[in-house]
């Protein structure tokens, strides 16, 4: 597709704004330099900024030139704990710290979605929010962004993830669930320590841990609908200090996946009658230790479908993707607000959180383009919800 030189010039701004993004990288709550950048760069274009009660993060507002509804764009500006090895000229100057996860590509996609918008408010039946979210990856910025108060006003919410594996100009839209609940578990086994020599005098905790690993898979296979979806991964085992004692204590850790509410909300129940019925079985002392992190992102269903004609119209191939689950803090807004999420295609090299991913930065055009769009169209039809 043939670029104005308006858009050439705005794809070459967004491109070194991520960059500039790339190259320094804060964590969850700590972007201030994110920040800061993002308040300039709105700043020197003319968008006008509200007030966010938090020590990271922006919201910036476009009002339309006529009245109408609310609605909000939302990217997240926060990197991850990886030491980058892409070798880019651009690469992390911070050690130990990368954009890993396509943070940098959402920031500038939405900052040039609203720069975008601030040329077109003549257009605007309403009003468009535009939150920079702070601290996705640890789960808790979207829930400190709704504490504010904000986005009280707000009537539909849109935001994306950028994918590796979908080719640049290709979107990913789905009504209904995107991506999964994510839900952490501690399971702690209290058995009797003893000599190696002589088991039979103690009570094995790590035979009793691995009794209690394999029968949690049949939750999965036989609790669980073949209609319905749930992942029970263990991701820690530990116990022992030593090669030559049976430990007393062991314990586990990891992670429940789900997309369905009442799949998650059956799952802790079976799983602390395994872990205490197999623990007790074989003599030992099992606990549970279960916590809800986020819900499953589940897209509406009419924004989902208006949100294909605004992808087509904007010249992206629209798929309908696999769910993804790995979670999103996204889903907290959706808990209060219709919203839709999209993946966005970037051509990567490798997967999300990979030290050596490289995007391609021609996706972020046509990125920023299809929101603007998008926050025009859903102004007009979002009272229709």
């Amino acid at each position: 597709m043939t670029k104005t030189l308006e858009e050439k010039e705005l794809e070459q701004k967004l491109i070194a704004c991520r960059h500039q993004l790339h190259a320094n990288p804060e964590l969850s709550f700590e972007e201030y330099e994110t920040t800061k950048a993002l308040k300039d760069w709105l700043s020197e274009a003319g968008v006008e900024m509200l007030d966010l009660p938090l020590e990271t993060g922006v919201l910036a507002v476009i009002h339309g030139e006529k009245p109408g509804p609310v609605i909000c764009l939302r990217t997240d500006i926060d990197a991850l704990p990886i030491q980058e090895t892409t070798g880019l000229p651009f690469a992390s100057k911070v050690p130990g710290k990368m954009h890993a996860c396509g943070h940098d590509f959402h920031t500038v996609s939405i900052l040039g979605a609203t720069l975008l918008l601030n040329e077109r408010k003549d257009e605007l039946e309403g009003t468009v929010k535009i939150i920079f979210q702070p601290a996705e990856e640890n789960g808790g910025g979207a829930v400190k962004v709704l504490e504010t108060g904000v986005l009280d006003d707000v009537q539909a919410i849109f935001g994306m993830h950028d994918m590796p594996h979908i080719p640049t100009g290709t979107i990913g839209i789905k009504p209904g669930a995107l991506m999964a609940a994510v839900d952490k578990f501690t399971i702690d086994v209290e058995g009797t320590g003893t000599h190696a020599a002589a088991p039979e005098k103690g009570i094995d905790s790590i035979l009793v841990a691995a009794h209690i690993m394999t029968a949690l898979q049949s939750i999965v296979a036989r609790n669980i609908s073949p209609l319905d979806n749930a992942v029970i991964s263990v991701t820690r085992l530990e116990a022992g200090n030593t090669w030559n004692v049976i430990p007393q204590t062991s314990q586990m850790e990891g992670t429940v996946r789900t997309f369905q509410e009442h799949v998650r909300d059956q799952i802790p129940a079976k799983m602390q009658r395994v872990v205490e019925g197999v623990a007790a079985g074989l003599g030992a002392k099992g606990t549970l230790h279960y916590t809800k992190l986020g819900p499953a992102t589940i897209n509406n269903e009419k924004l989902a479908n208006w949100a294909v004609d605004t992808a087509k119209a904007s010249g992206l191939n629209v798929i309908t993707p696999i769910p993804s689950s790995a979670g999103e803090d996204f889903a907290e807004y959706m808990k209060k607000i219709p919203g839709a999420f999209f993946f966005m295609g970037v051509s990567g090299n490798s997967g999300l959180h990979h030290p050596d991913l490289i995007i391609d930065e021609t996706a972020i055009l046509p990125s920023a383009k299809f929101f603007a769009n998008l926050a025009v169209d859903m102004l007009k039809k979002v009272t229709d919800l």
